[in-house]
């Protein structure tokens, strides 16, 4: 499969939450790490998704967002994933920021040049990829 998404990462469901309109996905992708996706419970169907059942989370770079390890931050957001910035390409005014993951695997982000300063990010430091749920996309092969 070919798509435009920056990160693709592979794993098998863990849970469904049905919801009225909307299903809560969780997916693992590897040590025990989940990944929350909102999908629309036509789409659940129409993928034949069921705990167990492999899937692919698409995820957008823009939709991704760095942080900083903090033990007291609290966000809404249900994707946090830590890992190290493995890459920094900085561009006019947009960075590629690569953040390897402890199980294997990477998320890449875009974000601006000023965030790459202001966050103090270097290569080999700690990171966060933080997207949200609704901004995950799930395909699963026919």
């Amino acid at each position: 499969m070919k798509t435009s998404a920056r990160n693709k990462l592979s794993g098998k469901v863990t849970a469904i939450n049905k919801g009225a309109v909307h299903d809560e996905i969780e997916l693992e992708i590897g040590g025990s790490v989940n990944i929350v996706a909102t999908i629309t419970s036509d789409s659940t169907q129409r993928l034949g998704l069921a705990v167990g059942k492999e899937a692919i989370a698409l995820i957008k770079a823009s939709s991704v967002i760095v942080g900083v390890p903090e033990p007291d931050m609290l966000l809404s957001a249900r994707n946090q994933i830590a890992g190290t910035v493995s890459g920094i390409k900085i561009g006019a005014v947009n960075a590629e920021v690569v953040i390897g993951l402890k199980q294997g695997g990477e998320i890449v982000a875009i974000i601006t040049n000023d965030s790459v300063a202001s966050l103090g990010l270097v290569e080999g430091g700690a990171a966060v990829a933080i997207f949200k749920a609704s901004s995950v996309l799930l395909a699963t092969r026919a």
